[in-house]
């Protein structure tokens, strides 16, 4: 079942403008959560732009797998 996931996902970069868009703003999301991870102290901003990213991480998320649960 993972592997046809993945070749759905795949399927999906290629061919689907949306769902790459998602997928590649989930990647900066990701990297932009890293870089706070990294960190010893958030300040408060920090803290709070950081839990808007995750926020909108999810998201994003949530619209990808709607998307491939509609072309399973």
């Amino acid at each position: 079942m993972s592997q046809n996931n993945d070749d759905l996902k795949k399927k999906l970069m290629e061919e689907n403008p949306e769902f790459r868009a998602l997928a590649e703003e989930h990647e900066d999301f990701e990297r932009r959560l890293e870089e706070f991870n990294r960190k010893p102290y958030l300040t408060p901003a920090e803290e709070i732009d950081r839990k808007n990213i995750q926020k909108q991480k999810l998201k994003g998320k949530d619209k990808m797998e709607r998307i491939l649960k509609k072309h399973r």
